[in-house]
């Protein structure tokens, strides 16, 4: 097949060049020039309009190519999803994979992607055909992964294919040959088009493997799961334009020293995004969690520092157990540190409790951790995150069996948050008894039906007292000297 010539555009200005340079010769800036594919020249022509004399529709009689219509006029087709096999991965795609649709898993080195899509490939290949592209292992090394995965029921599917293969071309031909219903491409980065001299990784080359195997997953209705690569600040590699281009994209992350990983969704036009799926990775690949509320709760009894929260992440509610520790600074500015909850959002919270309650917390190191790695944004974590900084403070214990839910205005105020009646469920059901909640709720007959004790105050000085039986600011003799 003949290479097509190629040229280099500037992403900054737009100034073309037929060879790469390090600094654009239009406005100066460095490794801005992009590698590009040269249009056909039957495209030029199209693009150009009829050729001289043959005029316009209007002036030959003919009448104008209509391709739009009407959009109730389109035609509808139900949406049969295909089970991925795993319950947690179907959550966060919003139900399952649309067939003609491309998803973009991304994540660390070494998290589990490629375990994560194998293990799936095994289970979905008992119903439909799969095709699994490695383009980054060879085919011996894939096999030894999925004999130690193991193969469900014991049996071993031909609908599985396997291609170790880095040449876009033989990859299109091959999913065009084979037609499968789900296609597996680890990695994109991988891929190299023979077309492009730059190499594989490349913006050129992961932008036009995209746009290639986008279009014949659309055309033949292949459901197209990429493996993509993270840079050092964890983004995803390659251009911004491959995010834009796919259906989905998805996150696996996690600790590598720890067991459990977390699958969300950053984009998903099939579904919510902010859904989240939870395994935990064994000697035989990875495991769903069930309960993943276990994971994140301590396993002690309550000590001081330590309250419990209920976090929503998209329609799953966690709870999760927050650890706190305020120490005496030995230096001229106390010290701030926060692991799953926003550095700033904690200044905020120390800012109002020394505030309204009078806690001398600005001289004092304090210390906040989220238990099992999770990281929570939502506000709805201020009113325990200001428990577990008050118990710590204060050498006091919060009763077993409490949970707080609420956000913390500036004012010192507690503000609803949303889906409550969702989150004391969950509370129920793992069998706490008492919860305290922004006043206003309604809640009061459902939470009696649960079995719930509700608390409701309206300012966390009210809230702080209704959980601890104490009034945190009026004995100020329980804290430690302050010189």
């Amino acid at each position: 097949m003949p290479r097509l010539s190629t040229f280099y555009v500037c992403q900054s200005c737009g100034a073309q060049s037929r060879q790469y340079l390090g600094r654009c010769p239009g406005c100066g800036g460095w490794n801005t020039l992009i590698e590009q594919a040269a249009p056909a020249a039957d495209g030029r022509r199209r693009r150009q309009g009829p050729p001289a004399g043959e005029g316009t529709g209007e002036a030959t009689g003919r009448g104008k190519p209509r391709r739009s219509q009407p959009i109730h006029a389109v035609g509808e087709r139900p949406l049969q999803r295909l089970a991925s096999g795993f319950v947690e991965l179907d959550r966060v795609l919003g139900g399952g994979l649309v067939p003609g649709s491309l998803v973009l898993v991304g994540g660390d080195p070494g998290i589990g992607k490629s375990t994560l899509l194998l293990q799936s490939a095994q289970v979905m290949a008992q119903s439909c055909s799969v095709l699994y592209v490695s383009a980054e292992e060879s085919a011996q090394q894939v096999k030894l992964r999925w004999r130690r995965l193991g193969s469900p029921g014991g049996g071993e599917s031909i609908n599985l294919q396997l291609l170790a293969e880095t040449d876009l071309e033989l990859v299109l031909q091959e999913l065009e040959a084979l037609r499968p219903a789900v296609a597996i491409i680890d990695s994109i980065q991988a891929l190299h088009d023979a077309e492009l001299s730059s190499a594989p990784g490349s913006v050129a080359q992961v932008r036009d493997c995209a746009a290639a195997l986008q279009r014949l997953a659309k055309r033949q209705d292949t459901a197209l799961l990429l493996v993509g690569h993270v840079t050092k600040e964890g983004m995803l590699a390659g251009p911004k334009v491959l995010e834009h281009l796919v259906d989905a994209v998805l996150t696996f992350e996690g600790d590598r020293f720890a067991s459990h990983r977390l699958l969300r969704a950053v984009k998903n036009r099939f579904g919510a995004t902010a859904e989240l799926g939870v395994f935990e990775m064994r000697d035989r690949g990875l495991a769903e969690v069930s309960n993943p509320s276990e994971l994140f709760l301590g396993s002690d009894g309550p000590t001081a520092g330590t309250a419990t929260i209920v976090a929503c992440e998209g329609t799953r509610p966690l709870l999760v157990e927050l650890q706190s520790l305020v120490s005496s600074t030995s230096y001229a500015s106390p010290r701030r540190t926060a692991t799953g909850i926003g550095i700033n959002r904690l200044h905020q919270i120390l800012a109002v409790l020394e505030k309204h309650l009078g806690l001398p917390l600005s001289r004092f190191d304090c210390y906040l951790a989220v238990a099992g790695g999770l990281d929570v944004e939502e506000p709805a974590a201020d009113l325990g995150v200001a428990a577990a900084v008050v118990t710590s403070f204060r050498d006091l214990t919060l009763p077993a069996g409490t949970v707080l839910v609420g956000e913390l205005g500036l004012g010192g105020q507690l503000r609803p948050v949303g889906q409550l009646e969702l989150r004391l469920q969950e509370a129920a059901r793992l069998g706490f008894r008492r919860a305290v909640v922004p006043r206003g709720s309604g809640l009061g007959e459902s939470a009696a039906e649960l079995g719930l004790e509700l608390l409701e105050a309206g300012t966390v000085a009210e809230a702080l007292v209704a959980a601890l039986g104490v009034d945190p600011a009026a004995d100020p003799a329980t804290h430690p000297e302050v010189d």
